[in-house]
């Protein structure tokens, strides 16, 4: 039995984040230090250090999140404390799509939206690092467990 699959959306985006915040809070700082002897600014620097909070969040939702592979079924995992699965057939997918905007395709990222047999409803995760390559094999595996249900 082959290993199983495992992906994640991409950390890309959160590192570059967590870079913006970075630098909000040293501009912060920056401008608090030079307006302290008048008194003006006091709250700026909290208030970008609370900024840190956005990719913290973001982080949190992707290690949360994944798509597992495992022999004839997909697992969709999402959730920490709650967790909702969604398990397919992966003879059963029919189509298998990859939407890349600009700023993922600069990033070699992009959202893989996968539709199974009989289902009204996508699955779709975004940001994901080089989804096309991702979307063949899992088409390929569709192939060939749908040959051998045959």
């Amino acid at each position: 039995m082959a290993a199983a699959i495992v992906v994640r959306p991409s950390f890309k985006f959160i590192q570059l984040g967590f870079i913006a915040v970075i630098v909000l809070v040293i501009a912060a700082g920056v401008l608090h230090y030079e307006y302290r002897p008048r008194g003006e600014l006091p709250w700026l620097p909290a208030i970008a250090a609370l900024m840190i909070l956005w990719p913290l969040a973001k982080a949190l939702g992707r290690r949360f999140t994944k798509i597992v592979i495992e022999g004839e079924r997909l697992y969709y995992e999402q959730g920490a404390l709650s967790k909702q699965t969604r398990i397919i057939q992966v003879h059963k997918i029919q189509d298998v799509r990859v939407h890349q905007s600009l700023g993922q395709r600069m990033f070699g990222v992009g959202d893989l939206s996968i539709e199974t047999a009989g289902e009204a409803s996508r699955l779709t995760i975004s940001n994901i690092d080089q989804p096309r390559p991702l979307a063949e094999k899992i088409l390929e595996l569709a192939n060939q467990h749908g040959a051998t249900q045959l």
